[in-house]
């Protein structure tokens, strides 16, 4: 069965995005992937993922920066969106509305084996751990303090991480954790 994991990146203080357009992450350095179609591939790898799955935002920033360097090539993607977007030549992209219990069956047969790499959107990861189908999150900290902003993981209900199983320094200053839930 797949595991769901939250690949994302976030200030110290749990922010995606700061309180202005200008107060980000890449204000950090090099990028990290964060509402900018940044270097996924750095924070996601692509041999690990049978299914990517992310929130309207994280797709229009792909789509705006360059749609031609899709990072996911053929990979399954689900985008969970109210919006109308267009797709991504030659890539494999599902648009849905709804719970994400709903979809979440599909997705799992889209990754077979492998994981489900769930890439951006703070408010999508915690609709995902609010249902019970979030399994790890890998948070790349980024040393900056934003202050407010996007929250990385605005949840409705406290939930207990049960293991830290990993950690390691990512890049200049980043350091990249590795949670499971508790189940």
């Amino acid at each position: 069965m797949a595991t769901t994991v939250y690949h994302v990146a976030a200030s110290l203080d749990g922010y995606l995005t700061g309180p202005r357009p200008a107060a980000g992450l890449q204000a950090a350095g090099p990028a990290t992937g964060v509402e900018d179609g940044g270097d996924w591939l750095s924070i996601v790898d692509p041999a690990s993922v049978g299914a990517i799955v992310m929130g309207a935002k994280t797709y229009r920033s792909f789509i705006e920066e360059n749609p031609a360097a899709w990072a996911f090539g053929t990979i399954p993607a689900w985008i969970f969106t109210h919006h109308e977007f267009p797709g991504i030549p030659g890539a494999d992209i599902t648009f849905v509305r709804g719970d994400v219990a709903e979809f979440h069956p599909d997705i799992a047969h889209d990754a077979g084996v492998k994981d489900i790499g769930l890439i951006g959107g703070g408010n999508l990861a915690a609709q995902f751990l609010d249902s019970g189908l979030l399994d790890e999150v890998v948070l790349t900290l980024v040393p900056v303090v934003l202050g407010g902003g996007r929250p990385m993981l605005p949840v409705s209900n406290a939930t207990d991480f049960a293991v830290l199983s990993g950690s390691r320094s990512h890049g200049p200053g980043l350091v990249e954790l590795h949670y499971s839930f508790a189940r």
